[in-house]
């Protein structure tokens, strides 16, 4: 018994004349010379210590071990085949994940990402929508858009935009006899709000806009996801205390509106965030620079407008 695999020269000589029936036609796929295809099958019969072919006058023809032994030789150089070619369709499409939380995703992310694709053919882009920070190492996450002061310890943050904080409802809330007019008319209204890092909003809008705080404490819904509480305004259930990111597609289709023109800017933004390692790869570089041009398209704030 042998204890390591053959001379890979010689296994591949020996599946390509069997499969062919001919050293001739094996030297011309393997682009060697016919000398060469016998000597290489010589030495592995000499190597296993057993005869592979019979050598006739009008040909070829496997000995009973050759017979034996050509099926798993021929089904791993077709798997070793398999493999390569999904490497390099893998090398030649390469995969994007992104993570970044499930309103900026439904609201912002997605409606946009066609443009990126056209763009980059060549890159699959994966999408993973969640609320928790993710572990780079272990999750196998490119890079995530995530909120928050762009101070995350061993990552490299890149500004991609700040949100305006202001109320938003459906258009339809602006008529009949309890129609939006002043701030003051949100006493009448159920006030929809997100739980979480922004659930003070309501409150912050309200003190600017010189109203009582005890506003926020009437009549509300409060929601775990962002584009939960903006569905809400759409249907009409309320007035939402908005943020850019999540609202501006719908301010520009009409589903609502903004009934004040008073607009806080937030201390927080929105920042693609990345591990320094892989902070460089093409792949990423790509939809860094696609996302900052999108950011820019959309005419949002950045960080100029805060200094």
């Amino acid at each position: 018994m042998i204890s390591r695999i053959p001379s890979l020269n010689g296994l591949k000589a020996f599946e390509s004349a069997a499969r062919h029936m001919s050293f001739t036609k094996a030297a011309d796929e393997l682009n060697v010379t016919q000398t060469a295809i016998s000597h290489q099958i010589r030495r592995l019969e000499e190597e296993l210590g057993v005869r592979l072919f019979l050598r006739l006058k009008d040909g070829l023809a496997l000995t009973r071990e050759g017979q034996a032994y050509f099926p798993g030789v021929c089904s791993a150089f077709q798997e070793l085949r398999y493999c390569t070619e999904t490497l390099l369709e893998t090398c030649s499409h390469s995969v994007l994940t992104i993570s970044t939380l499930v309103s900026v995703a439904s609201k912002w992310l997605l409606p946009r990402l066609a443009s990126f694709q056209q763009a980059f053919p060549k890159i699959d882009v994966r999408v993973t929508a969640s609320t928790e920070l993710v572990d780079f190492r272990k999750t196998g996450i490119d890079a995530a858009i995530r909120y928050g002061s762009g101070d995350w310890k061993g990552l490299r943050a890149d500004w991609l935009m700040a949100d305006e904080i202001f109320p938003v409802c459906s258009p339809r809330l602006l008529e009949g006899p309890d129609a939006l007019k002043s701030p003051a008319d949100l006493a009448s209204h159920t006030l929809l709000q997100v739980s979480g890092m922004t659930h003070g909003d309501w409150n912050t809008w309200l003190a600017a806009a010189g109203q009582p705080t005890k506003l926020a404490e009437g009549t509300r819904l409060t929601f775990d996801l962002a584009m939960m509480a903006v569905q809400a305004a759409v249907d009409g259930l309320g007035v939402c205390i908005g943020r850019t990111t999540y609202v501006d597609d719908d301010l520009k289709t009409g589903r609502l509106v903004a009934p004040f023109d008073l607009k806080l800017k937030s201390d927080l933004g929105f920042y693609l965030v990345s591990p320094h390692a892989t902070a460089d790869e093409q792949k990423v570089q790509a939809f860094r620079g696609w996302l900052l041009e999108q950011v820019k398209s959309s005419n949002r704030p950045t960080i100029n407008d805060f200094r």
